[in-house]
């Protein structure tokens, strides 16, 4: 798909409860082929992988699908800080947005999230208001509570370069946490009730057993096998009928370099996916 040919993206807020929630709408070139949401990835993954979203978005319009991409609660350029930001909140602004879609366009949806915008996605599937047409996963987080520690961790290293205590580790900030207390991490505060639902996450559990799955990792050279915790999940999900596909592509781990990074592989092999159902084999 050729996204020289897409139209403007189309700026707008969507209201729901409580606020207001900005959206990026990329009308579709042509006929009509679906509807796809994006569900961007978590804290400051978000601002690093802008330029990836609008990328892939802008290559898909050009390819005949709208496409909305939408700042959750405490996010981006939405209402609220992040501190507010709470995991079943995330899922009720996907509905809004898919409800926004549906009214629009009235065409099938597709789900595309990215590392733990991936796990959002597909939680957010189990009760979609509507059949999905496919959900495509970026580099997905497999198991909330390794996230979360690894996320807690930049906690810790910020202390050390400050000179501060950091023996306790990651158990303290933990131990905090079940206290009720917020905690701030690499400029963000977030709410223990945040943390748990993370924590909670098990992709195992999320398997999606009616729409197909495009699953893509990003690695640094062709011949890298697949981590033992996706091959395992991917095992888990067919075994349970999944239809999932898994392509790796070459290129950067955009969403956590410092410097904003492309990977052009991962454009066009997701606009390639999408022309075909996913493949259970």
């Amino acid at each position: 798909m050729n996204d020289a040919r897409a139209a403007a993206p189309e700026p707008f807020f969507l209201r729901v409860d409580g606020g207001e929630r900005f959206c990026l709408y990329h009308p579709p070139v042509g006929d009509c082929r679906g509807a796809l949401l994006y569900v961007h990835p978590f804290a400051e993954e978000l601002n690093r992988s802008r330029r990836m979203a609008a990328l892939q978005a802008r290559a898909l319009a050009a390819g005949g699908y709208g496409v909305l991409q939408v700042d959750l609660h405490g996010c981006g350029d939405s209402s609220g800080d992040f501190v507010e930001a709470r995991w079943d909140g995330w899922k009720r602004d996907l509905q809004a947005a898919s409800a926004w879609l549906d009214a629009r366009l009235d065409r099938p949806l597709t789900l595309l999230g990215l590392r733990l915008g991936a796990a959002l996605a597909l939680d957010f599937a189990r009760t979609a208001a509507r059949p999905l047409d496919a959900i495509v996963l970026w580099q997905p987080v497999l198991a909330g509570q390794g996230f979360m520690t690894q996320f807690l961790r930049m906690r810790i290293a910020a202390d050390m370069l400050a000179g501060g205590d950091t023996r306790a580790g990651t158990a303290a900030l933990r131990a905090a946490l079940a206290r009720g207390e917020t905690l701030e991490v690499a400029g963000y505060e977030v709410h223990p009730d945040l943390v748990h639902a993370v924590d909670a996450l098990d992709a195992t559990a999320l398997a999606p057993r009616t729409a197909p799955v495009h699953w893509f990792e990003v690695a640094a050279g062709a011949d890298r096998p697949l981590t033992p915790a996706a091959a395992n999940t991917v095992r888990a999900w067919r075994a349970l009928g999944v239809r999932v596909t898994v392509r790796q592509v070459v290129g950067q781990q955009f969403w956590a370099t410092p410097e904003t990074s492309e990977c052009p592989a991962l454009v066009a092999a997701t606009c390639e996916a999408l022309k075909e159902p996913a493949d259970a084999a």
